[in-house]
């Protein structure tokens, strides 16, 4: 089954990747390097007006292009595993419930940025891959791999017989999130702004900590903390 991305960034990204199965253009559409590497893949695009894209993106912010795309894929927990055993310190990141596609995409662009090696999320209460997790995340959907998983618990139990450790994020927490040495095979929670890391997730984790707050908020948004917290782990393993 196919979808909709749009936005230049992500159908461009799309492109390098061999993902995109033929794109739709407004007339004023001129970004050179998307029009050169369509030919250039021999992928078929037809001119559409500025309201034929409207709608098909529910009014999303297109910049005069669309592309239509295969389902985007899920890996297994052994994929992500498998691919995260070459790192000396793999790093994953499992999300709690978190159902704005804003949030999830940019927590994407975070993970690729800060270099962990997948992300898990619930194949329910949790939003998926889709096309506006696509444009937030400004073609990291492309290089970061997901594994939806029926139970969160259940699979931080499995990753902590393959030796990762489970840090998570809670403003229950007494730890401050700089006290952890990430020197090791870490899985990283986060939840939700409003829930957090549910009961059952924070008694199977080994550390639970936070973010210490100086300022008139008592909380971040979810993917704000997922990017202090991976720059964090970042600094932590990368001597300067």
């Amino acid at each position: 089954m196919a979808q909709y991305i749009y936005g230049r960034n992500t159908v461009y990204s799309a492109l390098l990747d061999g993902k995109v199965i033929r794109v739709f253009l407004a007339p004023s559409f001129r970004d050179g390097q998307t029009i050169d590497t369509i030919a250039r893949r021999k992928i078929t695009s037809e001119k559409r007006s500025v309201e034929e894209l409207d709608k098909l993106v529910s009014h999303g912010v297109h910049q005069g292009i669309v592309a239509e795309v295969e389902d985007y894929r899920y890996v297994s927990l052994e994929e992500l595993c498998h691919k995260a055993e070459a790192k000396k310190y793999p790093l994953l990141v499992m999300l709690d419930e978190i159902n704005d596609p804003h949030n999830f995409g940019a927590i994407l662009r975070s993970v690729d940025a800060f270099g962990a090696d997948g992300v898990i999320i619930k194949k329910t209460g949790q939003v998926g891959l889709n096309a506006t997790v696509a444009k937030v995340s400004t073609g990291a959907i492309d290089h970061v791999p997901v594994c939806q998983v029926v139970n969160l618990s259940q699979t931080l139990k499995e990753l902590k017989k393959k030796g990762y450790w489970a840090v998570a994020s809670d403003g229950s927490a007494k730890a401050d999130y700089r006290s952890v040495d990430y020197k090791m095979a870490v899985v990283l929670v986060v939840g939700s702004e409003g829930e957090g890391v549910s009961h059952l997730v924070l008694e199977n984790s080994d550390f639970i900590v936070k973010i210490p707050m100086v300022g008139h908020v008592n909380s971040l948004n979810a993917s704000v903390a997922t990017a202090v917290l991976l720059a964090n782990i970042y600094n932590n393993r990368t001597p300067r």
